[in-house]
């Protein structure tokens, strides 16, 4: 049976006045149950808040536009980090490590993420528990067990816990305090992919930034690969395919081009225009080449493998 490969748009799941969250279907990429990935984006707006949360996957977040701050917990014996973040930063997320998104700028704050489901509740989709809010982990037990896990008593667990009617996302009012950035933090969590030393550079055709452990160290506990391509208008992405029978997904962040990708026996299996918001996955070992419209194309891809 033939599996569609033809680029998608995502779907929003939820949202507030604060922002939304959307996400990639298996339903409408059968790919992504196939290999084993997820892919969805967060949308914040100004004083936007996706409240703590950790998933049942590992992955790669990717700012593809605006700034704001993000709360990470490596685990219990390390204090949770403070990271300013801007477009163009790459983030590794362990698997379970919990994570929080808040943006006080004007410009909309929206990040790409990219992982795989291999031990995932659903293939082919992030599962997010959240701490806090209505629908959020500590909602659901008692105020006796919530009071004797947090040494408080019952009134206080209500008011912390029980009266909050907010959930996933929410917006705060402008004076909000909320933990600030501290610029250490960033070192070994953030690789800006804008900023890197270039990989490959091509005069009028190209540039590459892959991200690997060993610029971005958590990328080996997570277990995969990312890199950010830039073409030059009408430049040529030659044919490849990966030789470790990795997946690559690719997210189209600007601007736009064609698509060919050939499987067995020499078939072409993919012609198609691809542009800027699309993604699209190609299977093992099937070769895939591009060629940018005339104002360029760029696209952040991972591929399961860390190398």
């Amino acid at each position: 049976m033939e599996i569609d490969l033809s680029p998608k748009l995502p779907k929003q799941l939820y949202g507030s006045d604060g922002g939304s969250y959307l996400a990639w279907s298996p339903s409408d990429l059968p790919m992504l149950s196939k290999g084993n990935i997820a892919t969805s984006k967060l949308s914040l707006e100004k004083n936007g808040l996706a409240l703590p949360s950790y998933s049942d996957s590992a992955k790669i977040a990717y700012v593809l536009q605006g700034s704001g701050t993000a709360g990470i917990a490596l685990g219990q014996a390390e204090k949770e980090k403070v990271l300013a973040i801007k477009k163009g930063d790459a983030i590794a997320i362990p698997f379970g490590v919990v994570t929080w998104w808040h943006n006080k700028e004007d410009i909309e704050l929206v990040v790409l993420f990219l992982g795989e489901t291999s031990k995932a509740h659903k293939s082919g989709e992030f599962t997010d528990f959240f701490l806090t809010g209505s629908n959020g982990i500590f909602a659901g037990f008692s105020s006796e067990f919530v009071a004797r896990a947090w040494d408080l008593d019952q009134d206080k667990v209500k008011v912390l816990v029980k009266s909050q009617t907010g959930s996933r996302i929410v917006k705060l009012t402008h004076n909000a305090k909320m933990p600030e950035p501290i610029k250490e933090d960033r070192n070994g969590l953030v690789l800006n992919c804008e900023e890197a030393p270039l990989d490959i550079d091509i005069k009028n055709g190209g540039r590459v930034v892959v991200l690997n452990p060993r610029n971005l160290p958590l990328v080996g506990e997570v277990g995969l690969g990312a890199d950010l391509v830039k073409l030059d208008g009408n430049a040529m992405c030659s044919p490849g395919f990966s030789c470790d029978s990795a997946y690559q997904v690719t997210y189209v962040v600007r601007g736009s081009g064609r698509a060919q990708v050939v499987g067995v026996d020499g078939q072409r299996v993919l012609e198609t225009t691809v542009k800027a918001g699309c993604l699209f996955i190609v299977p093992r070992f099937f070769v895939v080449s591009k060629i940018a419209g005339g104002e360029g194309m760029e696209w952040f891809s991972i591929i399961t493998t860390p190398e």
